[in-house]
């Protein structure tokens, strides 16, 4: 049997409070405990729950090959390096076959520089922790826990993996697939077609969503659509909005001031304060519901939280309607959706929840909305596609180049974007292919069809170049010329 991955839920100590994290499982359903510990370490650390979940399957990878290839090299050395090799080239020859039964594909540049990148920093973290013996022979290696040790021990023995490998061994290009950093990924200048087409929304607006059978799932879905074209945000940061963080804008009484708060460090709402003085939307839940924050939580009740830039020392950050209307529209919305949500029992505070027989009254989850959305695409006739701008995600690069187009200084866009840096708003406000090209063809016509008559010295046409011939080129006008002798012009 093959290693397995699992979802543990990890009692630390005495106090009952379990961290719910991926771990592994040997050939006696026994956890590879050094993974376990690292594991851990990254959660304590506020790692997320993909960077958890990619450790893991790095090294699943890692003790997979080594069991299937145990005694195929002569040293470490060439383990790491064809290990390294198969995670982009796969296990599967031109035959069809894989005599080593791992089956593998060829994974992405990205992919396998990340496992790369996972596997150098749990090996560093081993090499620099364990205690146990140091395995010197591949083949002593019995079980997986040894086996990551042995991994540990070479990387602590060899600064870098596969750093050692010399030209006389390899050419330039094999090398740098197997140096930690991986191969080097392919520049991407833009993303185009990522933004939701605009002639679209519309439809998808009144007939998509609102084509939904169940009033209360439009209203729901409509909410949190206006917050992502309207408002920027991610699909994600929406569904941690609490009934309390929506609040009439006093400068404008028919729209509302949307914040969204840090599911962990956000202020708690109207003043709260707990037994032992605590303010913040972790102790809140905890208390009043018994409840943990949802981006600590691990599988499908889980919504991450991207966001490392706030608005206000209460860690929220607001919701910047662009244009305006789209906060009047949310407003008229929202107080129809809440005449639903009150008469709906709730142990919890979110404001979107699930209106299913079955999970009635639970937080929505992003699984689900995602679902919905897909349906409501379908329903204009447009299926889900993320290059062609059809994703929950391409409506928050829609408001990005809205703004650009609007002229808006990039200073405020990065902080209606919420970004650290102004570089993380250029995939958001970077021109598509086709107003690069709406732009050059408006820069060809002004080019063949300058305002001022002179310049007509300097930019003459294609046929005024042709009529004429290139007699440095082409004396005799076989090709070029009023009478061209060979072929045509058409």
């Amino acid at each position: 049997m093959k290693v397995v991955k699992v979802k543990l839920k990890v009692v630390e100590d005495n106090t009952g409070i379990y961290s719910e994290v991926p771990a592994l499982l040997d050939n006696e359903l026994q956890v590879v405990k050094p993974l376990l510990e690292y594991v851990l370490k990254l959660k304590r650390h506020g790692r997320s729950a993909s960077t958890l979940s990619k450790c893991v399957d790095a090294a699943k990878l890692l003790l997979e090959y080594m069991e299937a290839n145990c005694n195929c090299f002569h040293s470490p050395q060439h383990m790491f390096e064809i290990f390294s090799s198969r995670l982009y080239t796969g296990t599967i020859n031109n035959d069809g076959l894989d005599p080593s039964k791992l089956f593998w594909l060829p994974r992405s540049l990205k992919v396998v520089n990340s496992y790369i990148y996972s596997l150098t920093s749990l090996t560093d973290w081993l090499a620099s922790n364990q205690k146990g013996e140091q395995l010197n022979n591949l083949i002593a290696a019995d079980n997986y826990a040894q086996r990551l040790n042995y991994a540990a021990w070479f990387r602590k023995n060899q600064y870098d993996f596969l750093g050692h490998i010399k030209d006389k061994y390899i050419n330039n290009t094999v090398r740098q697939a197997r140096n930690i950093k991986g191969k080097p990924q392919l520049g991407i200048t833009f993303l185009d077609a990522i933004e939701f087409p605009e002639c679209h929304f519309e439809n998808f607006y009144f007939n998509g969503f609102r084509g939904a059978k169940d009033r209360r799932v439009a209203l729901r879905d409509l909410l949190i659509l206006l917050l992502m074209h309207g408002g920027g945000l991610r699909e994600s940061e929406t569904l941690h909005l609490w009934l309390e963080d929506v609040s009439i804008n006093p400068l404008n009484p028919n729209s509302v001031i949307v914040r969204i708060y840090h599911p962990e460090y956000g202020k708690a709402p109207n003043n709260w304060r707990s037994r032992s003085g605590q303010m913040n939307r972790a102790a809140y839940l905890k208390e009043q519901y018994a409840l943990s924050p949802r981006n600590t939580l691990y599988g499908k009740k889980r919504v991450g939280w991207k966001s490392s830039v706030v608005d206000h020392q209460d860690h929220y950050i607001e919701v910047y309607w662009f244009p305006e209307i789209f906060g009047e529209i949310f407003n008229i919305i929202w107080k129809d959706y809440i005449r639903f949500l009150i008469s709906i029992d709730r142990s919890h505070p979110y404001a979107f929840i699930c209106f299913h027989r079955k999970n009635i009254g639970n937080p929505y989850e992003l699984n689900a909305f995602q679902y919905n959305y897909s349906q409501a695409l379908k329903r204009i006739g447009l299926k889900p596609c993320k290059a062609a701008g059809l994703s929950p995600h391409s409506h928050r690069h829609s408001y990005g180049r809205r703004l650009r187009r609007a002229g808006v200084p990039e200073i405020v866009i990065k902080k209606c974007l919420h970004h650290a840096s102004l570089e993380s708003q250029v995939v958001y406000t970077t021109p598509t292919i086709k107003e690069v090209t709406k732009h050059l063809n408006e820069a060809t016509i002004k080019l063949l069809n300058p305002n001022e008559p002179e310049e007509l010295n300097f930019i003459p046409s294609w046929d005024l170049l042709l009529k004429h011939g290139f007699q440095d080129i082409d004396p005799d006008g076989f090709y070029s010329g009023k009478h061209p002798k060979l072929g045509r012009i058409v």
